[in-house]
């Protein structure tokens, strides 16, 4: 299910080749200013890890290792480190 950011995003650049992150949709907080990249919070990540059932430094461990270190081209997401609201 997409969200209304991502809505709004794909509505405004149909012809970007945006690359998602599976699962982290809710995540997404806009995109780079050059408009090619997703951007998202990684506190909002790590609160989807854990609604999934995991803890915090299960989650923790999990995002850095599989998702944020995860290079997947020139159109990787970018992960903003904000404040984590747990």
């Amino acid at each position: 299910m997409r969200t209304k950011i991502l809505d709004i995003i794909l509505d405004n650049y149909p012809e970007e080749g945006f690359l998602k992150a599976d699962g982290f949709d809710d995540a997404i907080i806009g995109i780079d200013s050059k408009g090619s990249k997703l951007v998202y919070s990684v506190s909002k990540c790590l609160n989807i890890l854990m609604k999934d059932g995991m803890d915090f430094e299960d989650a923790y461990e999990y995002f850095y290792y599989n998702v944020e270190a995860a290079y997947v081209g020139e159109h990787t997401p970018i992960w903003v480190n904000d404040t984590f609201e747990l």
